[in-house]
């Protein structure tokens, strides 16, 4: 059976969270001052939204991320009938996973919006400064949220606040969804001039490396829960984080002009920081750098090809 939250008293639930924010305060400041500017953002859309202007790759960009809730799903079946797979080929599949959210992050994201600050602004030092500062915000709403999220890593063990309080199979559906919301921002934002030449590689890409992520994770639930079943649904229903963070992603960039590369930025920081700080150690902590490493280059390459022929 999954592992029930396990309940405490009120007060020292707020004697603790507070204790927990006094002793990170740098991170909860980041954290709130990125909250901050990403509900302006979505604000001025919702503005726009009420008074009848929707944006016009809304049902793209939610289709695109369950296209990749999708692909998660897909990933995780064939885990009914697998006992396992060998920790370098899990390495390997991880590694290219990294290098297609690499590639995506450059070619489908940042570039794409240098390019539309540039346009916006009239210069391209200040359009890059607009991918810079979002690239920013999407680094610090990592930080914050891996800092003040109860989450579970197979080389760290339990993070965050109040994590005592959850199974181990919470701790680490909860490490996923932290991993899967910078995906589907990805595709929301990538979406939000209804542009398939930016939005199309974007999609595929996170669709495709959703599938071996979705098998891997499937597999790794299972070590913490041995019914297969359970932890195959877990899995599957991991990559439902994607829609949600669609329409995050779309939201944060439908309404200023400005908000586009801004938004564009964001997502790619929080990709290449969610590669950086738990894709990438993870597939090197087992002695299979090489085997990871050549994973990550063909999945970057993959990638680049991909936007090259349908960007």
């Amino acid at each position: 059976m999954i592992d029930s939250p396990r309940q405490s008293p009120p007060s020292n639930r707020i004697d603790s969270l507070r204790a927990y924010v006094n002793a990170n305060r740098l991170a909860a400041g980041m954290l709130a001052l990125t909250i901050l500017a990403m509900a302006a953002l979505v604000a001025q859309s919702l503005v726009r939204f009420f008074a009848g202007e929707a944006p016009p790759g809304f049902e793209r960009a939610l289709l695109g991320g369950l296209a990749a809730a999708g692909a998660t799903a897909l990933g995780a079946l064939p885990a009914f009938g697998m006992r396992g797979i060998s920790q370098k080929v899990e390495d390997s599949m991880l590694g290219m996973a990294a290098g297609m959210m690499l590639a995506a992050s450059a070619f489908s994201l940042i570039l794409p919006g240098i390019a539309a600050g540039t346009e916006i602004l009239g210069s391209k030092l200040p359009g890059t400064g607009l991918v810079a500062f979002g690239m920013a915000l999407g680094v610090m709403l990592m930080l914050g949220l891996e800092r003040f999220t109860p989450h579970m890593h197979p080389s760290t063990g339990p993070c965050g606040p109040g994590n005592e309080r959850y199974g181990r199979v919470w701790l680490f559906v909860f490490a996923i969804a932290l991993h899967n919301l910078p995906e589907g921002m990805a595709i929301g934002v990538s979406f939000a001039h209804n542009d398939l030449a930016v939005g199309l590689p974007t999609m595929l890409a996170i669709a495709l490396q959703d599938i071996p992520e979705g098998l891997a994770v499937a597999l790794a639930l299972r070590t913490v829960d041995p019914r297969t079943g359970r932890a195959v649904l877990l899995g599957a229903a991991s990559g439902l984080v994607e829609p949600l963070g669609a329409l995050l992603g779309i939201g944060l960039s439908s309404g200023w002009a400005t908000a586009y590369p801004t938004g564009l930025g964001l997502a790619a920081g929080a990709m290449i920081f969610v590669v950086s700080h738990e894709v990438i150690p993870e597939t090197h902590r087992n002695g299979h750098q090489t085997p990871a490493t050549i994973g990550l280059m063909g999945g970057f390459v993959l990638m680049m090809m991909m936007d090259t022929v349908l960007g």
